[in-house]
Parts: C-alpha cells; structure tokens; sequence
C-alpha cells in the first residue's frame, strides 16, 4: 500500500495547473493511480467520506483524477466539453480541508472527455452529485479550490456545524 500525504488548504502546491499526461508516461501513471487509490481509501476509512481524488492534491502536477462511487475509473487529461445551462448549489467538501463545506454553484450536468488507463478516448455524461464530484476534481487540476468558488462570504461552515445552516 501507497498512502501519500494530502496537501492540506493553505499549500501553495495546490494552487498549480497540472501538466497534461503524455501516452509514453502510462507506465508511470500506473503507480500513481496505485497510490491515488490506497490514500482515498485511507481518508474514506478515517473521515467516512471521499468519492475521487484528484493527483495534485498528492503533490503530481499531472491531469489525473482516480474517482471510486462503486467501481474504479481513472480520468487521464479530463476535460469538460458540455455544461448544463442549469445550475445547483450544493455543499462541496475536500479532502485538502477536511472539516470544512463550501457553498457553492455547479453545473447540474456535465459531459467529460478523457483517456483512460489502455489511452483510449472515454466520454462520461454525469449528472447532479457525480457531475458536482468531476467539476470539483478538473477545478484541482487547473489550481482551483471550492473556497475560490464560494457563493459569498456566509458560504462557509465545519462539518460539526452543518446541520445549522439552513439550505436556500
């Protein structure tokens, strides 16, 4: 088992765009996926949440996200190429600030392009929670964080404290 450390909020490294992944880099991206996994799984055991990790946030600059809802996928160079008009407002949670929601506004549904591990082109139409998780995770490979989203300034509250603020 690989479990990396998860830069936390305030770590300049996750404000960085990713690197595009070529196809001769596979073999190395492999590992990566081995340890993107073990370390979601980590947080998932510890904190009882986690759905995808996104590699910038164990410290690879390369556009990868591993994302686990009841099987593995593993987006390489994903990329959004269709956005709802319609919007939602949802609390997004990190593993980088792990007590902390977001308020923020996302797309309510989503189409994205990547390769997946054996290089071949993958389309993925995502909707509601799965389309909020993919646009969470792309924002970490262009450098975006869910604060750098918030709604406003009242956008922000722990996890302990959630059950007080009223959805709009």
């Amino acid at each position: 088992m690989a479990i990396r450390e998860i830069l936390q909020l305030g770590n300049p490294d996750l404000y960085d765009i990713s690197g595009e992944i070529e196809k001769d880099e596979l073999d190395l991206m492999r590992d990566i996926v081995t340890d993107l996994a073990d370390t979601m799984f980590a947080f998932r055991e510890k904190y009882g949440a986690g759905r995808a990790i996104a590699a910038p946030q164990i410290g690879v600059r390369k556009r990868m996200v591993y994302m686990n809802t009841g099987e593995p996928v593993v987006l390489l160079n994903p990329e959004i190429t269709k956005k709802s008009i319609e919007m939602m407002e949802v609390w997004d949670d990190c593993m980088s600030f792990p007590d902390l929601l977001v308020r923020v506004r996302r797309h309510r549904s989503i189409t994205v392009s990547y390769r997946d591990l054996e290089w071949k082109e993958m389309e993925l139409v995502a909707e509601n929670d799965l389309a909020e998780l993919l646009q969470h995770e792309i924002d970490h490979l262009d450098g975006i964080l869910a604060m750098m989203r918030a709604l406003d300034e009242h956008s922000f509250v722990t996890r302990s404290e959630r059950w007080r603020v009223k959805d709009s």
